[in-house]
């Protein structure tokens, strides 16, 4: 797989941001199981949505259930810190809100 690397002040490509957030994700945690759920349509009443420079915008609340051999020996902590890392440059481009599920392998496979 092809290495990505993406820093806050990298430029953001025109493909739907749902697309390059796969992409960093797969990239990076190297997921067995990687979910991406928009729930922007949830929350288009907030103000955020309504005024100021992100109004209107759209795929701006992600709910991602992410399951990586990257996170063991991780804390939850740790492990969301990992994740609004590599997912710096869309955060400071209208992503607003990130829902986490983040699980070792083990961890899945316990819950399964």
């Amino acid at each position: 797989m092809s290495s990505l690397s993406q820093s806050a002040s990298a430029p953001v490509s025109a493909a739907p941001r749902a697309q390059r957030v796969r992409k960093v994700l797969e990239t990076a945690l190297f997921p067995t199981r990687l979910d991406i759920q928009d729930e922007s349509a949830r929350h288009a009443h907030h103000v955020e949505q309504t005024r100021g420079p992100n109004a209107g915008a759209t795929e701006t609340h992600f709910r991602l259930y992410i399951v990586s051999p990257v996170f063991e020996g991780m804390n939850r902590v740790a492990r969301s810190r990992k994740v609004h890392d590599l997912l710096a440059v869309e955060l400071a481009d209208g992503l607003h809100a990130l829902a986490l599920t983040l699980r070792t392998p083990a961890e899945e496979e316990a819950v399964v």
